[in-house]
């Protein structure tokens, strides 16, 4: 595969492979993982505010439910590819897997433009998605939760549609939702909080202190404003983010909480005072500790990756580094947190709200934080030592090592691998 046509979807299966060869485990494996095990297409008609129908292609893709209920975002996006899905989808199961919770991986994904929608038409294609995709949802069967372009109110909408369906509320179809209908204390901030807490170990591993680290956010949007905001309260210094629309850069440092303010007032950091402007590719390869790719994917290639001069690399976006960049970085010896753990705190919290929904009781913003902080930081050190004692691999394989260990093991216990791997663990399990 070229990096002229980069496909999330192989460099997902890429990924598994080199994991599955690493643990020694059979092509079985491979062969169930490499693959979604469900995946739907739905076309879906939306009145739009001149009275004209719109019909807007959707998708929903279930890769693997062996450790639980399937899990994942729903991204609204005019780019939005069924492969791109699938790969999603794909990294879901890993990153549950990592960091240990019972959950499989899914994913969803609308092509539209939801900027040049009213929030009427946003609202009408939110409830016609999950219409459309209803028969695959459930609380103990399929989750969906916030991901590009969506945000609490857009998970409002589809959880109100889904109890329309059923005729009565079930809060914990959805998460990612408004506190007052069975939202978590602590999401809005969990995916950037999980990110900062593996970015600090990465640090501490390492040796680095984050007094005075520099930092760079390529996507300064929800994730990557919190993001550069939890490790300013650590003490480094932004000193370069980027958005949709173009970048602020200052050696001297960002505050990281006015240009957020900034950025809402004129819709970009670019032009905030003080800076000067900066690319996104310029970013990428700034003289910095810190670099948190926090946009879309594919943005670290084998054509810039030579040039990136961060110590640590925090991927809180999902696929943004190619299978090429990651062998430059690790020669560099550049240590990449992968998006499967990096990212992993939203899912982690969105966990949280599925169980705090179910069992009707709601637990304070401090108990989600040090519930979160428990899991990423005992998931960090998991995949680290698997990185330390496994000096031929990256942190990326490590972190897939760790999640398909676990993933094939039920996979195992449930029969899925054939009758001699199930005669195999009988023997163990009567030798034991």
């Amino acid at each position: 595969m070229t990096e002229n046509k980069l496909n999330s979807y192989r460099i997902a299966q890429q990924q598994i492979q080199a994991a599955v060869k690493q643990l020694g485990l059979s092509s079985t494996v491979y062969e169930l993982l490499k693959q979604p095990m469900r995946e739907l297409t739905v076309a879906i008609p939306v009145e739009m505010d001149d009275g004209s129908v719109k019909v807007f292609i959707g998708y929903r893709v279930q890769h693997n439910h062996a450790l639980g209920p399937l899990k994942g975002g729903i991204r609204f996006h005019p780019e939005v590819t069924l492969d791109e899905v699938r790969a999603l989808a794909m990294w879901m199961t890993f990153k549950c897997a990592v960091v240990g919770l019972p959950y499989g991986g899914a994913k969803g994904g609308v092509i539209c433009d939801p900027k040049k929608l009213s929030l009427r038409e946003l609202q009408r294609l939110s409830r016609g998605y999950v219409n459309a995709v209803a028969p695959l949802l459930g609380i103990e069967k399929d989750i969906p939760a916030p991901d590009v372009y969506t945000n609490a109110q857009v998970m409002a909408w589809m959880m109100d549609e889904f109890s329309k369906i059923k005729q009565y509320n079930e809060f914990g179809v959805i998460t990612g939702k408004p506190q007052v209908v069975g939202g978590s204390a602590g999401r809005h901030e969990a995916t950037a909080r999980g990110c900062m807490i593996v970015v600090r170990e990465a640090a501490r591993a390492l040796e680095i202190p984050l007094q005075g680290a520099t930092v760079a956010v390529q996507g300064f949007g929800n994730a990557g404003s919190i993001i550069a905001r939890l490790l300013h309260e650590q003490g480094c210094r932004l000193v370069a983010a980027v958005d949709s629309s173009g970048g602020a850069y200052n050696r001297r440092g960002l505050d990281p909480i006015r240009l957020a303010e900034y950025k809402s007032k004129t819709g970009s950091v670019k032009g905030y005072p003080g800076s000067q402007n900066i690319t996104s590719q310029e970013l990428l390869t700034l003289d910095c500790d810190i670099l948190i790719p926090a946009a879309l994917e594919n943005q670290i290639t084998a054509q810039n990756a030579p040039y990136v001069k961060a110590r640590i690399i925090g991927e809180a976006a999902n696929g943004p580094t190619t299978p090429e960049a990651d062998r430059i970085l690790k020669e560099n010896r550049t240590l990449v947190i992968p998006d499967i753990l990096a990212s992993a705190g939203g899912v982690t919290v969105s966990y949280f709200e599925w169980v705090q929904n179910r069992m009707g009781y709601y637990w304070s913003t401090e108990e989600v934080n040090k519930k979160l902080e428990d899991i990423m930081v005992r998931s960090f050190r998991e995949v680290y030592q698997t990185y330390q004692q496994r000096k031929d691999v990256d942190m990326r394989t490590a972190a897939y090592m760790v999640a398909i260990k676990r993933i094939s093991e039920a996979m195992e216990v449930r029969g899925w691998l054939g009758e001699e791997k199930k005669e195999q663990r009988e023997r163990q399990v009567l030798l034991a």
